[in-house]
């Protein structure tokens, strides 16, 4: 009989963050300040200077 059934709200993490290139919300890298979607990441990793090494 302590919460009565009711349970406590999920928090919402990251329901705010949007690719600052094409807004999309879904899939947001948020390391190092990016701020970009995968897919948009995907497309401009060598220009910032990140590399494949598969």
């Amino acid at each position: 009989m302590f919460n009565m059934g009711k349970r406590r709200p999920r928090a919402r993490h990251g329901k705010n963050v949007k690719c600052l290139r094409c807004g999309r919300a879904q899939a947001v890298i948020r390391k190092y300040g990016l701020m970009l979607c995968r897919q948009c990441f995907k497309l401009v990793a060598e220009e910032l200077g990140f590399r494949n090494y598969s």
